[in-house]
């Protein structure tokens, strides 16, 4: 059973800020992770094809699968976990989120949908499809 996780991305305006930040990374180190403190009990049923649902400005926007996972020691010794993932950020049906810390396992069945390749809602404003989100009318 794949699992997801569901997270804040804090200091990110809209997903072309996130994409530009994560480009940047790309092109300086290779490849794109984050790093979280704890460690999920449910690793192997996220590598199972799950992804890493980001909520921007109230919004979980968009998503990023996650392509492994790993434990390891900061320069502190404590122990930490980093998610490393695909480059490829997959716009999903805004869907609203109350404020919460650290991340969240988010099933497969209350993921929210892709937005559809072409779709009319992926070239109108991020802001402009928040509004319709919350309105019920995307």
């Amino acid at each position: 059973m794949t699992v997801h996780i569901l997270k804040l991305c804090v200091g990110v305006n809209d997903i072309p800020q996130l994409a530009e930040w994560q480009q940047m990374r790309m092109r300086t180190v290779g490849k794109i992770w984050h790093v979280t403190r704890m460690m999920p009990k449910r690793a192997d049923e996220i590598i199972a094809g799950g992804s890493l649902y980001w909520v921007i400005r109230g919004m979980v926007s968009v998503r990023q699968r996650i392509v492994e996972i790993e434990q390891f020691q900061d320069n502190e010794g404590i122990s930490r976990c980093k998610f490393i993932f695909d480059p490829e950020l997959v716009p999903v049906r805004p869907q609203p989120r109350r404020p919460f810390q650290g991340w969240r396992y988010l099933k497969d069945e209350d993921a929210p949908l892709d937005l559809p390749t072409g779709a009319a809602a992926n070239d109108m404003p991020e802001k402009m499809r928040n509004e319709l989100a919350e309105l019920g009318l995307l």
